[in-house]
């Protein structure tokens, strides 16, 4: 096996997890999830079945991904985030056939206790605050707090919150130096390749 299981974790069959990925105590992994390599997922993490988990993911403890939720790569769940797949749930009411698809993107960081409404998409490099509840689409690189969500500028790929654009329009990262620029509506990164992991 080239992944690791905590004795206390529960890995249903069939399912796919890639090399190097470790699966700490008290999970619960559902037949036909996918999870891609080198992730971690810590304590009393639940995996649904039909789940997409790209590489390099860390998912903190206490977190619940639901069917219909698929993480790309280098996605930060912190603590106890919230995912969900039905707008309005019943207990009375099964709605399986109801979910709703919440996809988050390439290096998006969702932080502690945040809650994410089904539906959505979460931007590339987007900052989901502690605590708080996003109800609808998150753009690339868009700071996202409070309850609900607003956007308070925008964060860099290494996780720092960008300067206000100087008279060309260039936002710098505190910590990297690299520049970010809005593009037909779109922050993109003027210094390095989105598609390429930081090394």
């Amino acid at each position: 096996m080239t992944y690791y299981v905590h004795p206390s974790a529960y890995v249903d069959q069939p399912c796919t997890i890639g090399e190097g990925t470790k699966i700490w105590h008290f999970c619960h992994i559902m037949p036909h999830a996918q999870i891609g390599r080198n992730c971690v997922l810590g304590q009393n993490v639940f995996v649904a079945s039909g789940v997409k988990i790209g590489d390099n993911v860390k998912i903190q403890n206490n977190v619940s991904v639901y069917a219909g939720v698929e993480l790309e790569d280098d996605v930060f769940c912190g603590p106890s985030c919230v995912f969900t797949n039905v707008i309005n749930p019943r207990a009375q009411i099964v709605r399986r056939d109801e979910y709703l698809p919440t996809l988050v993107r390439r290096g998006a960081t969702i932080g502690a206790n945040a809650t994410i409404i089904c539906d959505v998409t979460i931007g590339r490099y987007a900052f989901i605050g502690a605590g708080a509840v996003v109800r609808g689409d998150v753009p690339d690189y868009a700071l996202m707090l409070g309850v609900p969500a607003k956007q308070h500028g925008w964060m860099s790929r290494h996780g720092y919150r960008l300067s206000l654009p100087d008279a060309e329009g260039i936002m710098r990262c505190p910590q990297s130096g690299w520049r970010y620029q809005l593009q037909e509506g779109l922050l993109r990164c003027l210094d390095y390749p989105e598609d390429q992991p930081l090394v």
